[in-house]
């Protein structure tokens, strides 16, 4: 139905695809699975007429197309359903359902009884009884999200693409998200499913394919393919080029003792996270696993008072800290060092000298005046001990290379002089030398006495680095390592593990 061959697209710096194979078949459902930067979205948005292919081939239906706008796709019949819902907020249920192909009378106006009673039989077969006049934005984000899945699937689709459609939905309407699967499949409508949960995959995909860092690594049925073998094809290998460049690695050693630095106690937010608990002690690496979207940022975030928690309770050196409130958090001593600095981190028009010192700068003021000679004593001590590779502190951060650019962002958090150091994906888009001397550094952190919480999509990174693993998997801790357990196969053992059945 529809299939791309040698799919090339190149953004500045970065190939997000790189020669990629494509099929999906009437009547079947095609799981596109890949950690973050594997090129999922890239490859939908190339499908549904976003971007257009720097090189390659499209076929949809036998005919070889090139989609110009999404609308295009649309007509064409592509039907996709986004993770985050992209419908009017302060619409109807009803206008969002036929927005752009309204039913009409004979004078051209819009037939709203008409249009009130289709969308409310089409929300009633995926078994929602809500009132189609409401506007959309009162209903709770399952239901929007089942609406935009009714919209999706009564338009005359020949494929039906579905981003993360569960991230959202409470476990009834997933039962009732996958009826509407089983139904499209009977129509011999082509489904593309992108979701990170195993479970999901293989009860509702027939067929799999496995993308990693631009490229394709897999495709096949996914009945052939063990759980552990889909996680491994998911997650690669990449340290490989550390250890071939003889570069200094994690020690994964470090000496830890006495009261917690931090206890986050059964942090729940709902649809997101489950009743979390992590433990630091001063001078302890703590890894959190799992693949993308198992919860481990949103951890860090509900930590760090950057995701409000629906319920639980974050202690830092013996205090409670108020949740939810990224102030507090940092006033007792937590910094986080987020996964997108581009997006979180850096502000890339200001200097290194004034992204340094920007969580600092109320400490280092009085009566509103900045002490210029503290500032500079502080921005110099970090450009020399993290080794920033610039020009000068007034350069400006956007103009350095990603690897000085995350130094930067670990001085900024490091002139707070912290307790506890939440590090998600620190050494994700650096180069090999750059990331060595991130490694290198949080070692030295931690030796120093600060409780550091890793994130990393690097296996190798992860067990090397970590004194204990704590593993993840739709928002729930599955499993604790520890000592001799933190190895790689106990831990793809974890994550594999189907639900409610862990080591």
């Amino acid at each position: 139905m529809l299939s791309v061959s040698s799919l090339t697209k190149t953004f500045p710096g970065a190939r997000a695809l790189d020669g990629v194979d494509f099929a999906a078949r009437p009547g079947e459902v095609h799981a596109l699975i890949g950690e973050n930067g594997a090129g999922k979205s890239t490859l939908i948005k190339v499908l549904t007429g976003v971007y257009q292919p720097d090189e390659g081939e499209i076929v949809f239906g036998g005919e070889p197309v090139r989609f110009a706008t999404p609308l295009a796709a649309q007509h064409a019949g592509i039907s996709t359903i986004y993770q985050e819902v992209n419908l009017v907020p302060l619409m109807s249920v009803a206008r969002n359902l036929f927005l752009g192909r309204e039913p009409r009378g004979r004078l051209g106006l819009i037939d709203f009884r008409r249009m009130h009673r289709e969308a409310d039989a089409a929300l009633r077969s995926l078994g929602l009884r809500i009132d189609v006049r409401r506007p959309l934005r009162e209903l709770g984000v399952g239901a929007q999200q089942m609406v935009a899945l009714a919209r999706a699937v009564s338009v005359d689709a020949r494929v039906v693409v579905m981003d993360e459609p569960t991230s959202s939905l409470e476990p009834r309407e997933v039962r009732t998200l996958f009826g509407v699967i089983r139904m499209l499949k009977e129509r011999g409508i082509a489904v593309v499913y992108v979701s990170h949960r195993l479970d999901e995959l293989y009860e509702v995909c027939d067929t799999v394919t496995v993308l990693r860092d631009g490229k394709l690594v897999h495709t096949g049925r996914i009945a052939d393919l063990d759980r552990l073998r889909l996680v491994s094809l998911m997650l690669g290998r990449e340290m490989s080029e550390v250890r071939s460049e003889g570069l200094t690695k994690f020690s994964g050693d470090h000496e830890a003792g006495g009261e917690p630095v931090l206890d986050a106690r059964e942090l729940t937010v709902r649809h997101v996270l489950h009743e979390v608990s992590v433990q630091l002690r001063p001078g302890e690496v703590v890894g959190l696993g799992g693949l993308l979207g198992s919860g481990r940022s949103e951890t860090a975030k509900a930590i760090a008072g950057a995701l409000p928690p629906d319920s639980g309770t974050v202690v830092v050196a013996g205090a409670a800290v108020r949740t939810g409130s990224t102030p507090a958090a940092i006033r007792a001593g937590i910094s986080l060092l987020p996964e997108d600095r581009k997006a979180e981190g850096i502000v890339p028009g200001l200097s290194v000298r004034e992204n340094i010192a920007l969580a600092a700068l109320p400490g280092l003021s009085r009566f509103g005046l900045v002490d210029d000679a503290r500032v500079d004593r502080i921005v110099d001590t970090f450009i020399k001990r993290l080794r920033i590779k610039t020009s000068g502190p007034y350069q400006k951060v956007g103009e350095l290379s990603g690897g000085n650019q995350q130094k930067v962002l670990l001085a900024r958090w490091l002139a707070m002089r912290p307790k506890v150091l939440l590090l998600d994906e620190p050494t994700r888009g650096i180069d090999v030398g750059a990331k060595a001397e991130v490694q290198r550094l949080i070692d030295e952190l931690a030796d120093e006495g600060l409780g550091v919480l890793l994130i990393s999509s690097d296996m190798e990174e992860l067990i090397e680095g970590s004194d204990r693993v704590v593993v993840l998997k739709d928002g729930a801790v599955v499993a604790e390592l520890t000592g001799d357990d933190v190895t790689e196969d106990r831990l793809l053992h974890a994550i594999a593990a189907e639900g409610g059945d862990h080591d």
